[in-house]
This record gives C-alpha cells, structure tokens and sequence, in this order.
C-alpha cells in the first residue's frame, strides 16, 4: 500500500496527484511511495497508450470510482505522470492510498 507520503493537491473537478509508472512489469499494482509520487506497476506493455489505459483502470479500482473519473493531465509517454480523480477531495484520496 502506498505510504502517507503520496503528495494529493486540489484540482479544479477533485484532486490531482503524481504517479511513477512502470509498465511491462511482472504484475499489476497499486502501492508504494517515490519522491512523493504513487508507484504503480502494470503488466500492459507501453505502446499505444495502452499502459496509461491500464493504469487509469488500476487508479479507478483502488479508488473506487469509474475509470472515466480518472484523467490522465499530464505524462503520456513519461514514467512520472499526473492524475487528476474528478468527484474526491483531497483528503479521501489520501485516505484511499493509505
């Protein structure tokens, strides 16, 4: 699980935060703190999009919301990224990273 270190900022439809991501990995997973951003690792090769997709369904679970709640801001072919959740306050973001 991610440590209270994840930095979650106020966003203009909810809250915001940075991700490392590391796609093609051994597994998919949520959890972990680097430099203030969550760690999130998905299986889905980086080609296409299609480890972004992954990763915003991933966020979505772990944060129970739809995926179309997660928006991908800014990163879309960097390994640090910036997520914004629409409909969750800061707070309750940090609480789901805990």
């Amino acid at each position: 699980m991610a440590e209270a270190g994840v930095v979650v900022d106020a966003w203009e439809d909810g809250a915001s935060f940075q991700v490392k991501a590391h796609a093609g990995a051994r597994r998919d997973r949520v959890g972990g703190c680097h430099d203030g951003m969550l760690r999130v690792e998905t299986t889905t090769a980086p080609e296409k999009g299609k480890a972004n997709k992954s990763i915003t369904r991933l966020l979505a679970k772990r944060l129970g919301v739809p995926a179309a709640a997660v928006v991908l801001l800014s990163g879309e072919t960097n390994s640090r990224k910036r997520f914004g959740v629409r409909g969750l306050a800061p707070d309750a973001v940090r609480a789901a990273f805990r």
